[in-house]
């Protein structure tokens, strides 16, 4: 298990700042989206289809993004 510590110093009693800089970490990090995945227990076979379309999204993503830099 690996774990991350987020640190965000609080300048100025400036808390807004402080929780603006916590959450653009911990969405950096994907702890929101482990969080979200650990809410409930999911089925190895549902966790293979899941990374699987994960992966296929991730493949189009890519081939669009070189398509456009190709002019295409």
């Amino acid at each position: 298990m690996e774990t991350t510590l987020v640190q965000v110093i609080v300048r100025d009693n400036n808390v807004d700042q402080a929780l603006k800089v916590l959450k653009k970490k911990m969405q950096r990090e994907g702890i929101f989206r482990e969080m979200k995945l650990r809410k409930a227990y999911e089925k190895p076979s549902e966790r293979k289809a899941r990374e699987k379309s994960e992966a296929i999204r991730r493949a189009r993503k890519l081939e669009r993004k070189r398509l456009e830099r190709e002019g295409f």
